[in-house]
């Protein structure tokens, strides 16, 4: 026998909780590495992403996914910068891009430290809380998936993109460019996650 527990009219053991609650945890683990590394480089650089505009964004995200394939189909790198490393790049891209949004109309181009920790830390909020609902309804599927493959779905996710900034921006019935940066986010974690326990 084992106990459950009713949230919401959904019902939970005490193992889905657990599970749930690591990939939580494991999720702000990640984000934190993204989110310090982000706000130096804005120390450095300032916000001069904001120069960018979205094809251009999605461009730089493209090219770290391919190099991630690529590494990956060759089994070897001439450059030392690590796998992870590219993972963590798209995220942050990805972030850029969902600032880019949130920001569009503004003529803003430099911002404060202060200014973009609560814009970076908006948009992974509701990054994570989209996360969370997937997670609940696939049950934790990605922790079955292959690094390989959600590599794959993230390259397949940013010729979504490409084709939607062909179209202007304009869809029949899919979903928004702003979703599949948070689906890209997401993904990206799931990969660090996966590289981590296989060290």
């Amino acid at each position: 026998m084992f106990s459950v527990l009713f949230v919401e009219n959904a019902v939970f053991c005490p193992a889905e909780i657990m599970i749930h609650e690591k990939t939580a945890t494991e999720y702000k683990q990640v984000i934190a590495t993204c989110k310090a590394l982000f706000l130096k480089k804005t120390k450095d650089y300032g916000t001069a992403w904001r120069i960018l505009r979205l094809p251009a964004i999605t461009d730089q995200i493209f090219i770290k996914a391919k190099r991630i394939r690529s590494i990956q189909e060759k089994g070897s790198q001439r450059i030392d910068d690590p796998v992870s490393d590219e993972f963590i790049g798209i995220i942050n891209y990805c972030v850029i891009a969902l600032l880019q949004l949130k920001l569009e109309g503004s003529a803003q181009t430099e911002l404060t430290v202060e200014e973009v920790e609560p814009l970076y830390t908006s948009a992974i909020d509701e990054t994570f809380h989209l996360q969370q609902d997937k997670n609940h309804d696939y049950g934790e599927a990605w922790r079955d998936m292959r690094v390989e493959s959600m590599t794959d779905i993230i390259l397949m996710k940013l010729l979504r993109v490409k084709q939607i900034e062909d179209n202007e921006g304009k869809t029949l019935v899919s979903e928004g460019v702003k979703a599949n940066y948070q689906d890209m986010i997401n993904y990206a974690v799931f990969c660090l996650i996966k590289l981590k326990e296989n060290n």
